[in-house]
């Protein structure tokens, strides 16, 4: 049933909101901004409340005067904005009840969404009760009439007793001691939205809180207009002797009134706490029984960076949430503004306007962040905001605590941080060492995530080189680096079973020690081998641990290249370039994965070669800054980094 349901309103939204569209543009729809124009009209309700306050009166005797000197006496002010508060009020109802039915329908309160449509919960009840009182206060037959029905629907209650009506049988009981309460209530209730708004908008990563300003100006001034035409009258003073036989009804703010004498006091509480219960309820019914996943990593460019997605989470949530700077609108899939490429992996798109991301596009790998759920590891490239505020890289302060010379032109270098938890990264990610005069040089972690109380360098000598220099001659234990990271978006991928080759040059070994280190330690049985191609023997500063690994796991494999070795080396392995290495002994591609960390030329010889043997797009990876073969590695950002941290 509950499927049926979400299938007929998405149905129905979908088809409301291309007629907006039409209508009003897709920028401008104000059904993509319920949540927003509900924040406006709660503040165009505060504003003028604030107003009309001033001059109101808390007097039995006086209220009602007050309120219509008020209405007449300054119709062009005080009478308009008294109109104005009313329909914001009765607005920001609708607009509430759209926005968690929109919800509802889209499957948007499920899962790690639960606390805000709770919240959602109790904003409408505080909403609803605000308004309630709000009647109350101008002291009419329309106040006489909501003040003893809720002290009626209140007796019903056992522990009341039937109490508090007593209080209005006659003018005589009503003091003005009962107009402080309500004046009171009609200030305590709108805080107390506030405040769970306040906490319901933090969980929204991104929310906006107003809309467009021409949606702002149109609510406006409709509400104005609205206000001239049928203006908010009072109707009549308030005379407990008598029963009002007819007054004009606010169907937005007072239905279950009408139910009151209909169903009984008692049966009604029984009604509105079960219609209450079963709206928290929501988000866990109908019961599913479903796989448990955390979530899914996202890698994303240009921000070089990797976001965690949880389990339903959209890719533009995830972003935003990590302080990303995604274009959006929207939020719905009716703008398009939030278009991006997946460059790796697969969504599932929720239903969207098919004008804003056609079948071509789909088949070109667009997608709409807004509305694309990853099934695995995914990438994606984006356009960022052209105005958007980048959020800072976070700056590290380490210490030097080992080093050690690997071979002549390698050193380890280790650093830790004083007082300060382990860095959490992923494996294959890098930082940059901030250099006293700002300048930055890259460096990729040669640690797993797991043995992270230690951050493990690799720093390869690069003759004249600032800081490579520096290692080599002035460094030692105890100096203090800066760095920022962890940055980049080459790491294993998880999500499939294929077998694994790693290509490693030189100091390219650093991202693949981190990796396969991980993945032993997260017993990964996929088959792994790993091709290191380096100029002469001394060059394998770490090749004994390499071999290690394949001694001690049976899914490994380790094949050391050399491309120029002496004779002095005494080399009786492979020789030549290490791609052409892999190509002789895997002529078909297809079925494997590919990782390469080398120098630009490797990956440049290298990748063209992968390809015409059958390797998928999807399946050969690189360094986070010229992905390939996603990103041409002879485009002019491909020597922005050097793989393998091999900065001068």
């Amino acid at each position: 049933m509950f499927n049926s349901l979400q299938n007929f309103g998405q149905k129905a939204f979908l088809v409301l909101e291309k007629a907006f569209n039409a209508v009003f543009g897709e920028r401008l729809n104000p059904l993509y901004y319920l949540g927003a124009i509900s924040y406006f009209l709660l503040w165009v309700a505060i504003a003028t409340g604030l107003y009309l306050y001033a001059f109101f009166e808390t007097g039995v005797a006086v209220a009602y005067a007050s309120v219509e000197a008020l209405t007449h006496g300054q119709w062009y002010a005080g009478g308009i904005l008294r109109s104005v508060h009313r329909y914001a009020s009765d607005g920001l109802v609708i607009t509430m009840l759209l926005h968690m039915l929109r919800h509802f329908t889209f499957g948007r309160h499920r899962g790690f969404r639960w606390f805000s449509w709770v919240s959602g919960v109790m904003l409408l009840w505080l909403t609803f009760a605000s308004g309630v009182n709000g009647y109350m206060l101008p002291w009419d037959r329309l106040a006489q009439f909501v003040v003893t029905a809720t002290t009626e629907w209140f007796d019903a209650l056992p522990v009341i007793g039937g109490s508090m009506t007593r209080n209005f049988i006659t003018n005589a009981n009503v003091s003005d001691r009962l107009f402080s309460l309500l004046s009171f209530l009609h200030i305590g209730l709108p805080l107390g939205v506030l405040g769970v708004l306040w906490v319901h908008t933090q969980r929204v990563p991104g929310a906006k809180t107003n809309p467009p300003r021409a949606v702002m100006a149109a609510l406006l001034t409709m509400l104005v207009v609205l206000s001239l035409f049928k203006p908010a009258l009072s109707q009549g003073p308030v005379d407990m002797a008598t029963l009002p036989v007819a007054i004009q009804f606010d169907w937005f703010y007072l239905p279950v009134y009408t139910l009151i004498e209909a169903m009984g006091g008692t049966q009604l509480w029984l009604w509105t706490v079960g219609a209450s219960l079963f709206l928290v309820a929501l988000p866990w019914l109908p019961p599913q029984r479903v796989a448990k996943v955390v979530g899914w990593n996202m890698a994303v460019h240009p921000d070089e960076q990797i976001v965690m997605c949880r389990s339903g989470e959209t890719l533009l949530d995830a972003g935003l949430r990590a302080g990303l700077p995604m274009p959006f609108e929207c939020r719905n899939g009716g703008c398009g503004v939030c278009k991006a490429k997946i460059l790796h992996g697969e969504v599932r798109l929720n239903p969207y306007q098919d004008a804003v991301l056609t079948a071509v596009e789909r088949a070109e790998g667009k997608t709409l962040l807004c509305c694309a759920e990853p099934l695995g590891d995914i990438e994606v490239e984006y356009v960022p905001q052209l105005d958007a505020k980048r959020l800072p890289v976070q700056l590290h302060v380490a210490q030097v605590s080992r080093m050690e010379l690997l071979s002549e032109d390698v050193m380890r270098v280790c650093l830790v941080s004083p007082g300060q938890e382990s860095l959490q990264f992923h494996a294959g990610q890098y930082i940059n060492i901030v250099l006293d005069n700002g300048e930055k040089r890259s460096f990729s972690f040669a640690t797993a995530p797991h043995a992270a109380s230690e951050i493990e360098l690799h720093v390869r000598l690069v003759p004249g080189g600032r800081f490579t220099t520096a290692v080599f001659e002035t460094m030692k234990v105890g100096d203090t680096v800066r760095f920022e990271g962890p940055l980049g978006t080459f790491t294993l991928r998880e999500d499939s079973g294929k077998p694994i080759v790693f290509v490693a040059g030189s100091t390219g070994f650093a991202p693949v020690k981190s990796m396969v280190e991980s993945a032993f330690h997260h017993a990964l049985e996929r088959q792994m081998i790993l091709y290191w191609g380096v100029r002469r023997r001394q060059d394998l500063y770490l090749g004994d641990l390499a071999q290690q690994w394949a001694d001690e796991h049976a899914n490994f494999k380790f094949v050391p290249v050399l491309s120029a070795p002496e004779p002095d080396d005494a080399w009786t392995g492979r020789t030549g370039l290490v791609h052409e290495a892999i190509l002789a002994d895997f002529p078909d591609l297809s079925q494997h994965q590919v990782y390469a960390c080398g120098s630009v030329q490797m990956v440049q010889a290298a990748q063209p070669a992968f390809v015409k043997h059958g390797i998928s797009t999807d399946d050969c990876f690189s360094d986070a800054f010229h992905l390939a073969p996603q990103r041409p590695v002879d485009s002019p950002q491909a020597d922005m980094v050097k793989l393998g941290g091999t900065h001068a």
